[in-house]
């Protein structure tokens, strides 16, 4: 299953993956019904996560809805230390994952608009580079595992900051490494070569522990959020979450 799922995450188009994935994940999902994980998103249990990424990490991928541990994660603390899912918000969901979606749009209490450059399930086209929409007009802006693809991070971020409401936060994750700074070289451009040395073919920078410190350059406010290790151990088990990673919290910024 692990060298399945990873042959298919490195060479099928991620736009048909988005399209096509959850139908064959779902029959999994009957296969690996248990009660030893739930997932945070749609309660379902399972004896396992599905093994995902293009080296497999065990225990990652609900086959119900998608949702990998960071958004597990990002679930639980949208819940429990914000006020995401109870206060009226304009929402901007930048490459939007398939996990949250549905479950965001339904809630009464979002104006929920969704965009990317390419992927089949935002309804917005857009490059996060030069984002159409006015200043200071959302609560909240989400822009998960995007930054490592784009050409200019801070100008992406600095975009990021300007739609950006005076009061309005937002989470931007990406891959973060233990190396000390980020590295970059825009001079590379061979798929193989980028894999090689930034951990995939379509990225362009592997960051290190400069991450926040980067991207706080564009005006926005980049906070690094341990909410994972403030977590019962059980907890992290039984819903498989990843026991490492940093909630990158942001707020508008000059």
């Amino acid at each position: 299953m692990k060298s399945i799922i990873s042959f298919v995450i490195r060479y099928i188009p991620r736009s048909l993956l988005q399209q096509i994935s959850h139908f064959f994940l779902w029959i999994l999902a009957v296969f690996y019904k248990g009660d030893r994980v739930e997932c945070t998103i749609c309660h379902s249990q399972f004896k396992k996560f599905l093994p995902y990424g293009r080296k497999a990490r065990e225990n990652a991928l609900c086959p119900q809805c998608l949702a990998l541990e960071r958004h597990r994660l990002i679930w639980l603390f949208l819940r429990e230390k914000t006020d995401f899912f109870t206060k009226p918000k304009k929402v901007l969901h930048i490459a939007p994952e398939f996990c949250f979606i549905d479950r965001f749009e339904k809630l009464d209490n979002l104006e929920y608009i969704t965009g990317d450059i390419e992927s089949p399930l935002a309804k917005v086209k857009m490059d996060v580079h030069q984002i159409p929409f006015e200043d200071n007009t959302f609560d909240v802006v989400f822009c998960n595992h995007v930054m490592e693809h784009v050409d200019d991070d801070i100008q992406a971020c600095r975009e990021i900051n300007r739609v950006m409401k005076k009061n309005g936060w937002g989470i931007v994750q990406s891959p973060v490494y233990d190396i000390p700074e980020t590295l970059e070289d825009k001079s590379i451009t061979d798929p193989a070569e980028r894999e090689k040395l930034f951990g995939q073919r379509d990225h362009v920078r592997k960051y290190g522990k400069d991450y926040a410190k980067r991207l706080s350059t564009s005006g926005l406010n980049v906070e690094e959020n341990n909410y994972v290790k403030n977590l019962p151990l059980d907890h992290i088990q039984k819903y498989g979450l990843p026991e490492k990673e940093i909630i990158f919290f942001c707020t508008k910024g000059n």
